[in-house]
This record gives structure tokens, C-alpha cells and sequence, in this order.
């Protein structure tokens, strides 16, 4: 009813599913340096097509920073994705890193740790965090095995992972893993220094309960948008446009622009705005079954994942 307030869960989320004017999707990337081609933008408005922004150059995560807040600063009606993990496995182990007393006891604190121990890498990198002595014993680094990393194949999970593998939605890694093409551990930690900087300023789910107004950050995994669109699991990577267009057709989705970047970068964000602007309005996907107050809290969960 108009003037009524929806009822909300027990981490104060509103249980209808909001809609957003227009979504967006970072592809993101750990790559030391100030610009990286890993990372690209594509915004979604309304019933327009996805387009890809491109800055001149490449984009720059202190860019990325600066495009966020600027969201912020104008309250945009907008829900923005980032492919990474706001967090790491803790329900295991009731422990980020088990054993080190210095430990953060939450998603809050460890964006904060991991500012702390990289504040001197430029351009928002996290070498000072994963070359900590401490904190390496919990990576899989390039030839280096923390001797608290556990299996040396698959590493510890998220309960938002192992929900993910289980119902065979997605196979992500560890994010303590560090190691290979497929990781996303060293994106995380670099974005958790952009994370510690828009906490409180921006409501982060799902460790902050959803506004009826203003823009929104989450989780997402691109490979989730990719399938959900149509492409087979696995096979989710496309790296030219006609490829891009007979998806975005066969879907129902209005065609994207050539862009003059044509990469699997550039192509993730657009899929993966296309598909925010769909699935945003299930409010299964704000509420999933196994996301706890405690899991909001420390690990986070990939916005997707039911």
C-alpha cells in the first residue's frame, strides 16, 4: 500500500524486490599498475541497451573509485556489481585466519586490515597484504603455499561458494587462491581498499540492508550473468561482437553498440549489466536461504546465488 514500508528480514532487508532506474557491472582486475584493460564498465538504463563506458585509456581503480562516489553524490537510483569477494571463508573455521590473533572479526574489519597492510602499494594494489608474513601463511601465492591455505587444489570456501557448486550455478575458486587465471583473490583484496573507503558512505549488501533509495553495491560472479543469459557453463567467455549481439537476440535483450573494445572484459560487464537490470526484481535472490545475519557479516554473499 502507498505509505506503507514493506516488511523487512532479520538483517533489516526490505522482502520485495527493489527496482533500480539502471544497473551496472565492473569486470575487475588485481593487476598491479595504475590503468588495467582487466577492468571495464557497462551501464544499463531502463529499457536501453547495456553500453560499455570507456574512458581514455583504460580504466583505473582510483577511476572506478571516483565513478562510484560520484553515484553516490548524485543518489542515483542505480545497483552497481563488482566481480569480486567482498569477503573470505569464515563459517569453517568461525576465523578469517584461524590461529592469527590479529584477525578481523568481520567483512568490515578485514577491508580495514587489508588497507592497513597496503596503504604503501599505489593505485590500490594489496602486494603489502599479500606479502604480509602473517597473512601469506593463508594464500595460495605463485610458487608459494601458505601452510594454513588447507587443500592445495580448491583451498577454503565462502558458504556462498559452496551453495553455488552444490546447486551447480557457478565453480568459483577460493578467494585466498592468488594463483592462475580463474582466480579472483587478488582483485578482492585490491577492491576491499575501495570497499573500506565507501563503507557507511554506500549501502554494501548484503552487510547493509537495502535502501528504498539511492545506489546500491553487491557481489556478483560473471559467469552467473553469462549462463543466465544463455551461454553454456564453461563457455561463458566471448571476445567479438557478433557473438555478443546473436546472445543479447537470442535473449530478448536490446543489441549493445559496437564498442571499440571487443574483449571478454568488456563483454562481462555488458552481459552482466543486462542481466542485473533482469534478475535485480527477484526478491529470492535478496533473501537467500542460507545467507545468515552472522554470514552478512563476515563473508558476504554473490548477489545471484539463491
Amino acid at each position: 500500500m502507498v505509505g506503507q514500508e514493506a516488511p523487512r528480514d532479520a538483517r533489516g532487508c526490505r522482502l520485495t524486490g527493489r527496482r533500480f532506474a539502471a544497473t551496472a557491472a565492473f569486470d575487475w582486475s588485481g593487476a598491479v599498475g595504475e590503468r588495467t584493460k582487466g577492468i571495464a564498465l557497462a551501464v544499463k538504463h531502463g529499457d536501453a541497451a547495456a553500453a560499455l563506458l570507456e574512458p581514455p585509456g583504460a580504466w583505473s581503480r582510483a577511476a572506478a573509485l571516483a565513478w562510484i562516489e560520484a553515484r553516490i553524490a548524485a543518489h542515483d537510483d542505480i545497483l552497481v556489481g563488482i566481480d569480486v569477494s567482498a569477503g573470505l571463508p569464515f563459517a569453517d573455521c568461525g576465523a578469517y585466519f584461524p590461529g592469527w590473533d590479529a584477525g578481523p572479526p568481520d567483512a568490515r574489519a578485514l577491508w580495514a586490515l587489508v588497507e592497513k597492510l597496503s596503504a604503501a602499494d599505489p593505485h590500490y594494489a594489496a602486494s603489502g597484504f599479500a606479502h604480509h608474513a602473517e597473512a601469506a601463511r593463508y594464500l595460495r601465492r605463485p610458487g608459494l603455499l601458505g601452510d594454513r591455505y588447507g587443500s592445495a587444489i580448491s583451498g577454503r570456501l565462502r558458504v556462498t561458494e559452496q551453495t553455488s557448486r552444490a546447486r551447480g550455478i557457478a565453480n568459483p575458486y577460493s578467494s585466498l587462491n592468488l594463483v592462475g587465471a580463474a582466480q579472483v583473490g587478488k582483485a578482492s583484496f585490491t577492491a576491499m581498499r575501495l570497499l573500506h573507503r565507501l563503507a557507511g558512505r554506500i549501502a554494501i549488501w548484503p552487510m547493509d540492508p537495502v535502501p528504498a533509495h539511492g545506489p546500491v553495491l553487491v557481489e556478483i560472479y560473471t559467469s552467473i550473468a553469462a549462463v543466465a543469459l544463455g551461454l553454456r557453463r564453461g563457455r561463458t567467455k566471448l571476445r567479438d561482437h557478433a557473438a555478443l549481439a546473436a546472445l543479447f537476440a537470442a535473449a530478448g535483450e536490446p543489441i549493445p553498440a559496437q564498442h571499440a573494445r571487443t574483449d571478454d572484459h568488456a563483454h562481462d560487464a555488458l552481459i552482466t549489466a543486462a542481466w542485473l537490470a533482469r534478475a535485480h526484481h527477484d526478491p529470492a535472490l535478496w533473501h537467500p536461504a542460507a545467507l545468515t545475519p552472522a554470514l552478512a557479516q563476515t563473508e558476504g554473499w554473490t548477489f545471484g546465488v539463491p
